[in-house]
């Protein structure tokens, strides 16, 4: 019986501070490398949704740390990894400006994919609007960046990261004028789309349709605007066509 107790009394600790964990509310703690629960999720939630590529699974280890450290640099904090309640709730508030929930409603059934040419096949179950956007991007995929190309006409002899993602949009039918990178950030809806997610901040703008990145950026890999491989979305805002 002594040595029972002991381990039934260690084991209703452990319980205890397990469930006082998972169970804690947002913004009550401070959160650190080996924190789990909820809150940690919500945390990691935020900070994807405000830039910061983050994996939402519970676990505070070393990969949100560094999320953690990126966001405290970004907001001029303390950099030392360790989530301050503060900085939970400005997580919080950054999330909430760049669109809220950053989760597609409806996954593409079939991805579009590159072919040995370079340019980008669309998948048979895409709706119109993605194929006549795919269209539109092999159209210019190989055209060399022109700083402010595609902004003061259509048909341009090249184009700018915002100009080519106005440009595919208005071939779909989807823009009317050519926007900047600035532009985006406000246009269509908040958040990642289910077919189609512009990708912007001041600086710079790339589309992801079908799966595919369609990005200035991806020529010097590529040769072409289009790639299979995806960027950290980390520091860009998310916004989609209405039910795409």
């Amino acid at each position: 019986m002594r040595r029972t107790l002991p381990v039934l009394v260690a084991a209703a600790l452990i319980l205890t501070i397990t469930a006082d964990a998972f169970g804690a509310g947002y913004a009550t703690r401070t959160l650190k490398q080996g924190s789990t629960g909820s809150d940690v999720r919500a945390l990691q939630r935020y900070l994807d949704q405000a830039g910061y590529d983050t994996s939402a699974d519970g676990q505070f280890g070393p990969a949100t740390r560094r999320s953690v450290m990126s966001f405290e640099s970004a907001e001029q904090r303390t950099v030392n990894g360790a989530a301050s309640r503060g900085e939970q709730r400005i997580a919080q508030a950054r999330a909430s400006a760049a669109g809220g929930e950053d989760e597609p409603t409806e996954a593409p059934t079939e991805a579009a994919y590159i072919g040995s040419d370079g340019l980008a096949v669309a998948p048979s179950t895409a709706p119109e609007e993605v194929k006549s956007i795919i269209e539109a991007g092999n159209a210019i995929a190989t055209k060399p960046y022109k700083y402010g190309g595609g902004h003061s006409r259509w048909n341009d002899s090249g184009y700018d990261c915002s100009g080519s993602i106005s440009y595919v949009l208005h071939a779909a039918g989807l823009l009317n004028r050519a926007l900047d990178s600035t532009g985006f950030m406000s246009w269509g809806e908040p958040g990642r789309g289910s077919w189609i997610t512009i990708r912007t901040n001041p600086g710079h703008a790339y589309l992801i349709v079908a799966g595919l990145r369609f990005d200035t950026s991806a020529r010097r890999q590529t040769g072409t605007r289009w790639s299979e491989q995806m960027r950290s979305a980390r520091g860009f805002r998310g916004r989609h066509p209405d039910g795409l």
